[in-house]
């Protein structure tokens, strides 16, 4: 009798989850109800799902509410019904439109209106009555009426306690205080399921309303949607199922003449074995999409990087999906597909960020808007900056509320009354969701209307998305398409443009095998010579690679997830760094890890290395490890079946006799993996595009360092790129009104900064000084700047600050007189035509000129960084310290005293809860050298942002690798501001 129940997907609103919902309900003996959540269909196919599991009767629907108001509920009939619902949503959402009063003809679905609704009810359209409104039927003539009433029971809440936290919802949602919560802005504490016959028994007086009410849900049935994950997927890529095997294979075994030469036996072998496998297992339609979305990208010119288990496999490195050759790397198919996985595989296609969209478009365009949306993701209320969203509805003052967010006051407030309600408050929503939002990348291409099973909304991203997560999606049978951006490919792509706009040379890059054997090349991925290369430019990377003395392509693969948190935290990292250099003295733990791990010196480095262990040290199948594997990466919903693995491994472990020592040690570095270790197939996708940056870097490091500086640079301040923009032997120049681009540009040597970069410069005349240049040719003087831009006081003095008006040949003071006898106290100037040209006066002025020092702090303040000094320039003392970087590992295990320009931190909590840092700096030669900070010494000597200071420290080694555990730690004082003195 409910048709008209709220999950916690009714957002801020409903409290239940869906199963608790199901649960409660079967607790009263409820056989058939209607989920109508507001304004979502989010929780739609999960009911359905979960109701058929315990013998329950679902039904699909929605409540329709505009500001809070309730307008109308839908309820679906049939799959039809669903769809018709969800079309009503979508087309308002889409459309940015308010919700009608009335809803249009739904053919398939019924429509229930409040009491008191006063239009003409058509015929499948009917009025809910709640029973304490029966009364209002007292002495009315409801003879014409009473076969459209039916009983309305609103479910929100399950208990007092879940009503309350209704209220707290509500306030938050509202953002008004608790107690400003109005009885229309929430439901009644009535609104939940009844005991069993009490709904009958206050409808009583009213039989025919419940008889109506039942032949309603009699009526409807959703066994149209399938009971198991069935492909919802496009289903063919050509139209046609032969025509779409035919193609792959024509497709594959011509790409495999393309990628391995003609008669590689092995590679045709390897093609034709896993082609086998896509077609048994219906994965046609989903190569092809992937190789046509391939195909339009590079159509337009776009570069892109496959990744993901896709990378797996030899057909789609035929295919060009990817550009990591499984075979070098024996890599298995089947990590990707086979028969017994228990998720869909899918391939990520990473785009330059400036490109993505446009690659989106096409796919929507291409396979249709009925049929085609982005994921949607779903965020829950787990953040603890909820703490003070609940103190804010309580009324608390904002110091106390501070209070209660700061760690370090977590003793204190343990014994809060206050914050002991705002935590329990917490802890009964952290789980819930928040708001729906938009994933990171994933594309669902359907074969019928998606809104069969869902609703679509418009995030900000202005693409349709459907209202479920990807686990949903998995579960309902849907395979995404990963669409994802990246800055890495940006640099690639804009350094190869300006390589043949700067220098007339056309690079092809994706030689990439020829690449991997350039020693130039691997000599510079020995010393860590890194900055800008996409995933290999951080401190720690660089580290890495030095005391690795990485040399190749394999090595750097293993790099790429050896570097993650799951094997540093492990202890695996030194252990494979040491065995890297000494192989001879690794101790397997048993034959199994010999033979599984000896590429790895015994490491578990990928996740392809724990399935073998779990497979063959403990003799799990082939789905739990599957399950394990999900788990690490956190794309696991669930961490029940997780935690049931460690069970289940040292059972089958024991079963063929492992000892139990080694058992518990082999459990310990599988579980340290969990959330955070790589594919191979992801680190050797890192690791290609890793090759292309550093080929780029080394031939032609100008045109690449101002392609990372336009694509946003990467792990490191814009000033670093601009250091070793410089160090690539560019001449770089301060941004010119006569020179300059919005953007950095480069002319042979020359490279000029560009307007984007200077703080307070209005984006319009970022782009129309460029483009006014363009048209008329170069600007004669700061007046005729002004007269061609219509350029503000205020704006042009920025500019003559930041020195881009120096082509005049005066100086600042001057051109800063004469702009302001120009304008005079006008901030802009006059639009009025000049009849003729007035001879202008000429005043006899001092000489002014500007010292570097104050261009200095010009620079500082408009570009964040000095250009014409250094900020070793800028320091009161000459001293640069004892030693530099270039012969710092002489001194290991001397205390030194060295003066560095600081580049970055890290900070890092120990296992006792307590911080270390990491710095990296730069000596006055330029040259990279990082510190080790421990908590004894730190909070004694604190960093204090930008700037250079002075350092002393004993230098340690490890694995060649030379740096500072810092014992003292101090910034330096730089000289004065003489505008301010």
């Amino acid at each position: 009798m409910y048709i008209n129940v709220h999950s916690q997907y009714s957002l801020r609103y409903g409290t239940l989850s869906i199963s608790r919902l199901i649960e409660e309900a079967a607790a009263r003996g409820v056989t058939q109800m209607v989920l109508t959540d507001i304004n979502n269909s989010t929780g739609v196919m999960q009911f359905i799902r979960e109701c058929r599991e315990v013998g329950m009767k679902p039904i699909g629907g929605l409540e329709f509410r505009r500001d809070n108001k309730l307008l109308f509920i839908g309820i679906a009939r049939n799959k039809e019904g669903m769809r018709e619902l969800n079309e009503l949503l979508t087309f308002h959402n889409l459309g940015q439109l308010d919700l009608p009063d009335q809803a249009p003809v739904l053919p398939n679905a019924y429509v229930v209106y409040p009491f008191g609704y006063q239009g003409e009810l058509r015929a499948n359209e009917y009025l809910g009555i709640r029973y304490d409104e029966l009364h209002f039927l007292f002495g009315m003539d409801i003879q014409g009426l009473k076969h459209k009433l039916v009983a309305l029971q609103p479910v929100f809440t399950s208990s007092r306690i879940e009503y309350r936290l209704h209220e707290y919802l509500r306030a938050i949602d509202l953002n008004v205080l608790i107690t400003q919560v109005g009885e229309g802005d929430k439901c009644k504490s009535s609104d939940c399921f009844l005991a069993p016959g009490e709904l009958e028994a206050r409808y009583s007086k009213y039989a025919f309303v419940l008889d109506n009410t039942r032949k309603l849900l009699d009526s409807c049935s959703m066994e149209e949607y399938a009971s198991g994950r069935v492909n919802l997927n496009r289903r063919t890529f050509t139209g046609n199922k032969k025509d779409d095997k035919e193609l792959l294979e024509k497709l594959a075994l011509g790409g495999v003449e393309y990628r391995y030469g003609k008669g590689n036996k092995a590679a045709l072998k390897k093609v034709r074995s896993e082609l086998k496998v896509i077609f048994e297992l219906d994965f046609c339609a989903y190569f092809l999409i992937t190789w046509d979305i391939i195909r339009y990208a590079s159509s337009r010119g776009f570069y892109h990087v496959g990744r993901g288990s896709g990378a797996n496999s030899t057909v789609a490195y035929c295919l060009r999906i990817t550009d990591v050759d499984p075979i070098e790397l024996d890599l298995y198919f089947e990590r990707f597909l086979n028969a017994q996985r228990t998720s869909p595989p899918d391939f990520d296609l990473d785009f330059s960020w400036d490109e993505r969209e446009d690659v989106q478009d096409y796919i929507f365009k291409r396979y249709g808007s009925s049929h085609t949306a982005l994921l949607g993701t779903m965020s829950t209320f787990k953040d603890r900056s909820v703490i003070r969203e609940i103190g804010k509805v309580m009324g608390l003052p904002k110091a106390e509320i501070d209070g209660f967010t700061d760690p370090t006051r977590s003793g204190v407030n343990r014994d809060n009354d206050t914050f002991k309600k705002i935590v329990a408050i917490y802890e009964l929503m952290r789980d819930m969701p928040n708001q729906r939002s938009i994933h990171a990348g994933g594309v669902l291409i359907s074969e019928e209307p998606i809104t069969y099973y869902t609703a679509l909304d418009l995030p900000p991203k202005g693409m349709p998305t459907v209202q479920w997560d990807m686990y949903e999606a998995e579960k309902i049978g849907f395979d995404k398409y990963d669409i994802l951006s990246q800055r890495g490919i940006g640099h690639i792509k804009e350094a190869v443009r300006l390589v043949e706009e700067n220098l007339g040379k056309k690079v092809d890059i994706h030689q990439v095998k020829k690449f991997m054997k350039d020693p130039l090349l691997n000599d510079r991925l020995k010393i860590g010579d890194t900055i800008g290369c996409f995933y290999i430019e951080s401190p720690a990377m660089r580290q890495l690679l030095t005391k690795l003395r990485c040399d190749s392509y394999l090595v750097l693969v293993a790099a790429s997830s050896i570097i993650r948190p799951g094997v540093a935290s492990s202890g695996m990292m030194p252990a494979y760094i040491r065995f890297h250099h000494n192989p001879a003295a690794v101790n397997y733990l048993h034959p199994v890890m010999e033979e599984m791990l000896g590429e790895t010196y015994g490491v578990m480095v990928y996740q392809e290395d724990v399935i073998k262990i779990c497979i063959h040290f403990a003799g799990m199948d082939g789905t739990d490890a599957d399950i394990l594997r999900r788990g690490m990466s956190g794309k696991y919903r669930s961490k029940k079946e997780f935690d049931r693995l460690v069970e289940r491994f040292f059972e089958e472990a024991r079963k063929l006799g492992r000892p139990e020592g080694i058992i518990a040690e082999v459990w310990r570095q599988v579980s340290s993996f969990a959330g955070y270790s790589f594919s191979k197939a992801h680190s050797a996708s890192f690791a290609v595009e890793s090759y292309q940056s550093l080929f780029l870097k080394a031939y032609y490091p100008r045109e690449f360092m101002v392609a990372v500086l336009n694509n946003y640079g990467g792990f490191y301040s814009r000033w670093l790129y601009v250091h070793e923009l410089g160090k690539a032997g560019a001449r770089v120049h301060l941004p010119c009104v006569n020179n300059s681009l919005a953007v950095v540009s480069i002319s042979g040597e020359d490279a000029y900064l560009g307007f984007i970069g200077i703080m307070g410069l209005e984006g319009k005349f970022i782009a129309l000084i460029p483009e006014e240049r363009r048209l008329n040719g170069d600007y004669l003087s700061a007046e005729d700047l002004i007269k061609r831009t219509g350029m503000g006081i205020e704006q042009v003095v920025i500019l003559i600050r930041v020195g881009a008006l120096r082509f005049t040949g005066k100086s600042k003071k001057e051109l800063l007189w004469e702009v302001h006898l120009l304008l005079g106290q006008k901030s802009r100037p006059s639009n009025d035509t000049e009849l003729f040209q007035l001879e202008k006066k000429n005043y006899a002025m001092p000489v002014l000129t500007n010292t570097a020092l104050e261009n200095a702090y010009h620079e500082l303040e408009l570009l964040g960084f000095p250009i014409s000094l250094s900020m070793f320039d800028l320091l009161k003392t000459a001293y640069r310290g004892e030693i530099r970087t270039k012969n710092l590992i002489q001194y290991t295990g001397k205390i030194i005293k060295m003066v560095g320009h600081y580049v970055c931190e890290k900070t890092v909590h120990t296992k006792n809860n307590k911080k270390m840092w990491f710095g990296t700096f730069l000596d006055a030669d330029g040259n990279f050298f990082d510190t080790t900070h421990f908590p004894n010494n730190t909070p004694s000597y604190p960093f204090r942002g930008h700037g250079c200071y002075l350092i002393s420290g004993k230098v340690v080694e490890d694995f060649g690798f030379p740096s500072i555990e810092v014992y003292q730690f101090a910034k330096l004082p730089i000289l004065s501001n003489p505008v301010m003195d």
